[in-house]
């Protein structure tokens, strides 16, 4: 009776471990299906992403680029200037150009002045 006690609790047991060794393989292979359907769509998450990322990353990329461009562009002109000031010398080069130009804006501006009042003189002679 003691062993037909045990006999029956041993066949329990194996039939328990049985069906719990079943469920949990039937639940790894729903979560292996869940999960492999998870990685696919985080696959194509992650690559819109880098493709996003690689976009930004180009158009910034692009911008340093112009903007660098930019600075030297300006800054080769600046050295230029400094050579072109240094070549005179001292400031008296620039100087007498400063003052030629603005005699010349002086007598433009005389002739501006002359060429208005013998447009009124027209003007008036026409009206006349």
């Amino acid at each position: 009776m003691v062993r037909r006690g045990r006999r029956r609790i041993l066949v329990g047991l194996a039939v328990a471990m049985f069906l719990g060794v079943a469920v949990y393989f039937r639940l790894w292979a729903i979560h292996y299906s869940i999960s492999s359907d998870d990685a696919e769509l985080l696959r194509r998450q992650f690559d819109l992403a880098n493709k996003e990322a690689m976009d930004e990353s180009a158009e910034w990329r692009l911008r340093f680029d112009e903007e660098a461009d930019k600075a030297s562009k300006c800054a080769k002109e600046l050295d230029e200037i400094k050579e072109s000031i240094g070549k005179k010398g001292d400031s008296t080069g620039f100087e007498e150009k400063l003052m030629l130009l603005q005699k010349e804006n002086a007598a433009l501006l005389k002739q501006v002045e002359t060429l208005k009042n013998e447009l009124e003189a027209e003007k008036r002679r026409c009206h006349t």
